[in-house]
């Protein structure tokens, strides 16, 4: 069977900000038509769940404009500095959002955000040998997050009951508890990312 292949045949740019770009393409659809798809472009993130020794992830409550309300999220980052790779951009928001540093490091999950509209991928990973490091707040969001230790079984609940809503926190956490339960094998922290955004940073 020969699957139709979505080409564009046509794009503009609509918004090009500093976290993302929005552009409208013409895509070619099975049948001979074409379609208009808005495409939200975006530098792709990185997410750690921080697991201390007696199973406590720290979470982190942060304002979230778009809500309207803080909520609670693994510490997290964009991926907007260059050449960075993304381990190395987790360890750098771990030690800027709640001050701590990792000796053993897995990837766990790869969460397409919304991939209805937006190509925002976010990898997660697991962070185990935990330090305090000194912190040091880089923005205003930054400084005004609240950050709690929570037991992971816990905070899984918390996911459940629709306590925490963001997705890559959801799936950090859930994927968490099955890699430390010993149901599942996490990659390694190096693991390929094959679907990072690569176009609104391409821009710069």
């Amino acid at each position: 069977m020969t699957r139709h292949e979505f080409q564009t045949v046509a794009s503009r740019d609509v918004h090009v900000g500093k976290v993302v770009a929005l552009r409208v393409d013409e895509v070619a659809m099975p049948g001979g038509g074409t379609a208009r798809r808005e495409v939200v472009e975006h530098l792709g993130a990185v997410a750690v769940a921080a697991v201390d020794d007696d199973g406590a992830v720290t979470l982190i409550h942060q304002y979230r404009h778009p809500l309207g309300k803080r909520i609670w999220e693994l510490p997290a980052g964009l991926l907007d500095a260059g050449d960075e790779t993304p381990l190395a951009a987790a360890r750098r928001e771990l030690a800027e959002e709640v001050g701590l540093a990792a000796t053993d490091w897995v990837t766990l999950v790869d969460v397409a955000a919304s991939p209805g509209f937006t190509d925002e991928v976010v990898r997660v990973f697991l962070a185990r040998g935990l330090t305090e490091v000194d912190r040091e707040a880089m923005g205003e969001e930054e400084a005004d997050l609240e950050a709690r230790l929570f037991p992971l079984d816990e905070a899984v609940a918390m996911a459940l009951a629709g306590e925490i809503v963001n997705g890559a926190a959801v799936a950090g956490l859930l994927a968490a508890q099955a890699v430390l339960a010993g149901r599942a094998t996490p990659r390694p922290a190096d693991a390929p990312f094959t679907d990072r955004p690569t176009k609104f940073a391409s821009r710069s």
